[in-house]
């Protein structure tokens, strides 16, 4: 996992949403995709597609391809095409606004932040855990790094998981 290649998401992806961009990419590697994921089920993005260096057709944003489907199949990964892979993200917007306002790491490359139950349970009600500020505004979201995958703070305070802050996202 590397923290550089997040920091540089975290920012496309608040440039993106500011200049009012559908649709846009970033590198496909399985950190980013397990958190793009995380993002979409808490509402930030539309949705998460692999593909390559062209963008999809729109009706594979709609719906979920499948490989069983000669009309549309899915592009097999290969050595040959591994590093051009991209990840196409479509972005939200509500009432004239963006949905993804802001996306900021909380561990650094140089400075990683592992959190406990406790700690995370401050956070989420708002209180300063440490250094890191609790989550205050409406709609701000937290995500953390644990052994079952990127989950956001409020689930791993239910599930009983510490982990390492990734990032916060409003």
């Amino acid at each position: 996992m590397s923290l550089v290649h997040l920091a540089n998401t975290c920012s496309h992806l608040q440039n993106a949403s500011r200049a009012r961009l559908g649709l846009t990419s970033i590198p496909d590697t399985k950190f980013h995709l397990a958190l793009m994921l995380a993002l979409q089920n808490s509402g930030f993005i539309s949705s998460v597609v692999r593909g390559g260096a062209e963008p999809p057709p729109s009706h594979k944003l709609l719906t979920h391809p499948t490989s069983s489907d000669p009309a549309h199949p899915i592009e097999p990964v290969t050595r040959h095409n591994i590093s051009s892979r991209r990840l196409w993200l479509g972005l939200k917007y509500w009432n004239s606004e963006p949905v993804l306002e802001k996306m900021s790491l909380v561990s650094k490359p140089t400075r990683r932040i592992w959190m406990d139950t406790s700690g995370l349970t401050k956070l989420v009600l708002g209180k300063n855990s440490g250094y890191v500020k609790g989550l205050t505004r409406t709609g701000e979201c937290m995500y953390v790094s644990t052994d079952r995958g990127i989950l956001e703070a409020r689930e791993c305070v239910e599930r009983k998981l510490g982990g390492m802050l990734i990032c916060r996202v409003r």
